[in-house]
């Protein structure tokens, strides 16, 4: 009988630090949007929106994390630490570049970058919008530094340190929220500071962190440049594709709460209900896919892919079963977690129904539809997986969801229906890849 190349206690090891880390960011989300909506309906609202954006952002600084790992991760399965431990340098300095370039540029025309996405906006939501995305975009450098360092300490296993990094951050978010919020009185504005202070403390502990030259991945000679053209090709073959499919698929994600928008503030609320909620029955998978970067990664760089399949398949079977564990204990507290968010019947009625059809696609369609791309991402088949997002999102979701929730006068739920059958869509295309063997010929190193 083979041995394989990871044992169960490391893999499980991996994986139970990234969900408490993703646990605890959820759950903090959850505590900023119950804070916030003390401040009224239009607060929340105002942060939902400029929170789409935010994940547009987050999405596009992942995809250079991604890049890294995947790259850092077949090195290392290739035996080769020292050009593993460069591509580590290289990752945070081009990272660190596109978001203070991002930044400046959405600062520069904010305001009419928020009418642009979202037209016309009540004008209590379109201030308390304001007011919070300033903060958000000024923390987008030190958010980089994290996310980049984060991929990189997964990459070498060490998922304890980016979840007991992540704890610290979110409790000092959580500190900061309470004075900003209740002390201070700022609404969104004190959410947004929180978050640029807690981050800020993140990014530069973890960058500090990198800097021990005993870690398998550390930066080497942190006071020079020296930026490597080759190795950033690499990372960013991964990084690209990676980036302009979570940025257009996080696009299309933003035009669908325009239609959100267009339905009411009753709506808008609802949907930040169901984005903090929701996201809960996705703690275990989105744990299992960042695993799957380092394990599937390490094994395309050794070039097993039998190895490959086998840890794919585990971890996709895990994916089902943790989701729906989840999911039923989310049902069950269901109407106790939506009352604690103190909003009106209506969109306290609108969130629970469109939860529970969430629920059950979560634990039988989210992992095919989520889990699977991961995989072909960490064998390096990102172009693939870039064209059916794309492709799915635009055909399926932009445009089923408007004619769902105003053609057919299906309103918020239409909404949701539009984005399973783009879940739908995409498992076709993603099982079908995985089946066969052309993934296995992507390696970039």
């Amino acid at each position: 009988m083979k041995k394989h190349i990871f044992s169960y206690r490391y893999v499980i090891f991996l994986i139970l630090p990234l969900m408490a880390e993703t646990l605890l960011n959820i759950t903090v989300g959850m505590a900023d949007t119950m804070m916030v909506a003390r401040a009224g309906e239009s607060a929340v609202a105002g942060v939902s929106v400029i929170n789409r954006i935010q994940d547009l952002l987050v999405f596009m600084l992942s995809a250079f994390g991604t890049g890294g790992a995947v790259v850092a991760s077949q090195l290392i399965g290739k035996g080769d630490s020292k050009k593993a431990c460069h591509s580590s340098k290289q990752l945070l300095l081009i990272s660190l570049f596109f978001s203070i370039t991002v930044a400046l540029v959405i600062l520069i025309i904010k305001e009419g970058f928020i009418r642009a996405v979202y037209g016309t906006l009540e004008e209590d939501v379109f201030s308390s919008a304001l007011s919070y995305l300033v903060p958000i975009l000024s923390s987008l450098p030190f958010l980089a530094l994290q996310t980049s360092g984060s991929a990189l300490f997964r990459s070498m296993g060490k998922s304890k340190t980016t979840m007991a990094i992540s704890m610290m951050v979110n409790l000092i978010n959580i500190v900061f929220n309470a004075i900003f919020i209740f002390y201070f009185r700022l609404g969104a504005m004190g959410v947004g500071l929180a978050s640029l202070i807690s981050r800020a403390i993140g990014g530069l502990t973890i960058t500090f962190m990198l800097l021990d030259q005993k870690l398998l991945l550390h930066i080497e000679n942190p006071h020079r440049l020296e930026l490597d053209g080759k190795m950033i090709a690499l990372i960013l073959k991964i990084a690209i594709p990676s980036g302009v499919e979570t940025s257009i698929f996080n696009l299309g994600k933003i035009l669908v709460s325009s239609a959100v928008a267009a339905i009411g503030t009753s709506a808008l609320a609802a949907d930040a209900i169901f984005n903090n909620v929701g996201t809960l029955t996705n703690i275990s998978g989105s744990a299992i896919g960042l695993a799957s970067i380092t394990i599937i990664g390490i094994c395309v760089g050794k070039r097993d892919y039998k190895e490959a399949r086998y840890w794919a398949k585990a971890m996709l079977l895990s994916c089902h079963i943790l989701m729906g564990i989840f999911s039923l204990i989310l049902f069950l507290l269901l109407p106790s977690i939506i009352g604690l968010y103190g909003l009106s019947e209506e969109a306290s009625s609108l969130a629970y129904s469109c939860l529970k059809l969430s629920f059950i696609h979560s634990t039988f369609f989210w992992p095919l539809s989520f889990f699977i791309p991961n995989v072909l991402k960490a064998a390096g088949d990102v172009k693939y997986v870039m064209v059916v997002s794309i492709s799915s999102m635009w055909i399926f979701r932009v445009v089923l969801c408007r004619y769902f929730a105003f053609t057919l006068g299906m309103g918020l739920i239409g909404i949701y229906w539009g984005m399973f059958v783009d879940w739908y869509c995409r498992i076709i295309f993603f099982v079908t890849r995985f089946i066969g063997h052309k993934w296995e010929s992507k390696s970039v190193v």
